[in-house]
Parts: C-alpha cells; structure tokens; sequence
C-alpha cells in the first residue's frame, strides 16, 4: 500500500460485487475513506473499512439524502465512481421499451443523477475526479446482441465528454473506463443466460467469451480498478475527458 488516496473521500456505487466491489476495496487499501453503496446493502456486510450503504441510483430522492448526508458528515466528495449497470441481450429486433428505458435508466440516468448530486460540492472546493464505467461495447466496437447496452455505454462515454468539456476550468476531471470481458459475477450470470437460452454447455458459452479476447483471455476485476485508481489519484491530473480501454485488444 502506498497511500495514494491518502484523505480522499470517495463514493462507489454498485459496490457490492463485481467491478464495483473491487475499485472500492483498491480505493479502500490505498488509504481513501470510501462510501460503499449497492442497492442490495447484504452485500456490502463484508465492506467493514467502508461506511456502508444502501443505495438506489434511479430514486432521485434516495441520491439527494445520501448526498445531504454525506456533506454533513464528510464534506465533499473528491472521487465518484458510477459503475451501476446492467447488461441487456438481443438485437433491436428482441428490444422492447421497456428493455431500452430500464437499460439508459440504469446505466445512463443513474450517472447523470450522481453527478448532478455531487459535482455541487467539488465545484465549491474546485476539485474531483468522476469515473464512469462504459465498455468496450459501445461507440467503440459493436458485438452482436449488444443492441440496448452498446447504445447505453455509447451513452456514458458521450456524458463523460460533456462533463469533462464543461467544467474542466473548475478542477474537475471526468473520465470513463471500457472493459472488455471480464471475469465477474455479470459474466456468470450471462453465461448462464445464453447457456439456457441456446441449449450450449456453460463451458462451451464461456469459451467463446474468451475467443473473442485477441489476448486469449477474461480480463480481472484486479485489472479494472488499477486503472479506476490511477484515474481517481493525483496521478492523473492531466488526464480528462477520455475513454480508457482494458479490453485484452478487443477494440483493436
């Protein structure tokens, strides 16, 4: 541990598994004080380091008492993290209105809410650093039946532009991050849904994730948040606006 958010307060939703979980225990382990926030509080139970959270970033009213509360008790954030997310299958064909606003609800309105929450506060203090999580799927690269969450990560990466553009002279940096596929509790469960649906076996599902990595491989949760908490420290000070690919060559 090298302390590199050493009296950094920083916010991560979706912290209860996955990417989420990993970019606040990194955070956690180089000194940041870390809320810790996932709609399902039970996973955050094992978080003891973090001040735990139960949170729904679709409720507006649910992110304007967590910011209130917070400002009270930590002053202003320096680091927010938006990783909610979801990942929607099928093409436009298979996508009904209900599939595409629950998807840009989730994945894109719930980092606007966020930000417009907490950006207040780092603009008084004229500093913050915001990461988003977008995917390589997005603006980037298309894959099949990706259709409603391309569209949505496209979103994010656009949202992550505009932020860093309009306040960029008030000290604020604003960048996303792409993963390609990584090993995570979302992946399982994927797996396991295209595993029913087409009658595959889950090893031969997982494999072709791993086939359309050039390098040959998932990517780690690990390899996500070195680059979450490169982009949240002091590291990065010259660095805004950008779509920062982990993604095995996917996107090359």
């Amino acid at each position: 541990m090298s302390n590199r958010l050493k009296g950094k307060i920083a916010l991560v939703t979706a912290a209860g598994q996955g990417i989420g979980r990993g970019i606040a225990e990194a955070f956690i382990a180089e000194g940041a004080k870390v809320i810790a926030t996932d709609l399902a509080e039970d996973r955050l139970k094992d978080l003891p380091a973090a001040k735990r959270q139960k949170l729904d970033v679709r409720a507006q009213d649910d992110i304007d008492a967590l910011a209130k509360t917070i400002a009270r008790e930590f002053g202003a954030l320096d680091i927010l993290v938006n990783c909610a997310g979801y990942v929607a299958n099928g093409s436009v064909l298979d996508c009904t209105d209900k599939d595409w606003d629950f998807s840009f609800d989730l994945n894109v309105k719930s980092m606007h809410r966020m930000i417009k929450a907490f950006l207040p506060g780092m603009l008084e203090k004229k500093s913050g650093a915001i990461v988003n999580i977008s995917s390589a799927v997005s603006s980037i690269r298309g894959v099949p039946n990706r259709y409603a969450y391309g569209a949505t990560k496209a979103a994010v990466i656009g949202l992550t532009k505009a932020v860093a553009a309009d306040f960029i002279r008030g000290g604020i940096r604003c960048n996303a991050i792409c993963p390609g596929t990584i090993e995570s509790p979302s992946l399982e469960e994927r797996i396991a849904a295209v595993s029913k649906e087409t009658g595959r076996s889950s090893e031969a599902v997982r494999q072709s994730f791993v086939d359309r990595q050039p390098m040959g491989r998932l990517g780690t949760i690990r390899e996500v948040a070195a680059l979450a908490l490169f982009l949240a420290s002091d590291e990065a000070s010259y660095i805004t606006g950008q779509a920062h690919l982990v993604d095995g060559g996917m996107a090359m």
